[in-house]
């Protein structure tokens, strides 16, 4: 028997959710796809300081945005559906995680980062330039923030897929889930 109900709470800077959301057919489908998609990606997985670049990071996190889109599109209205008051749906749960945790960050870092890219010597290889730079410790920060955001959305995704959290398989280096 699917799962009937799965309390959902995140309270951003900009966004307060708390209610529960009913996933139908077509949402666990849908939940499924994107909760493949998020778990895979630096937008759930640390970014240890002495490793990759921030760069892309960043493009790892805009993907989620087009990723979004074309599931959405596929599953139509019916991950969108109307629902009781203080019920969320897949769509409006989806929609509001990305346009406020996630767009408000990609909004400030990537022109930021775009400017400090903009200065690196063609000698200079980007990882060294990017570890150089006197904001990337506030970025991953920020990035680290984030990420606490997107795996409890995680979360919420592998309840309505009924899957253990997979995210178990990630090293999570302190971080949890911001609804616990």
């Amino acid at each position: 028997m699917p799962v009937k109900s799965i309390g959902v709470t995140l309270k951003t800077p900009f966004l307060d959710i708390g209610g529960t959301w009913e996933p139908n057919d077509a949402e666990r489908r849908a939940a499924w796809e994107l909760y493949v998609e998020l778990i895979t990606r630096v937008a759930v997985v640390p970014l240890p300081a002495d490793q990759g670049l921030l760069r892309e990071a960043l493009t790892s996190m805009y993907q989620l945005f087009g990723i979004h889109r074309e599931v959405l599109r596929r599953y139509g209205p019916s991950v969108a559906e109307p629902k009781k008051d203080g019920q969320y749906n897949l769509g409006y749960l989806a929609v509001a995680t990305l346009n406020y945790a996630v767009r408000p960050f990609l909004a400030h870092w990537h022109p930021t980062l775009s400017d400090w890219e903009a200065r690196r010597p063609a000698d200079v290889p980007a990882g060294a330039y990017e570890r150089g730079w006197d904001q990337q410790a506030l970025l991953r920060a920020d990035l680290d923030r984030v990420r606490g955001y997107l795996r409890t959305y995680a979360h919420w995704l592998s309840e309505a897929c009924e899957v253990p959290d997979l995210l178990a398989a990630v090293p999570d280096a302190g971080y949890q889930r911001l609804d616990q």
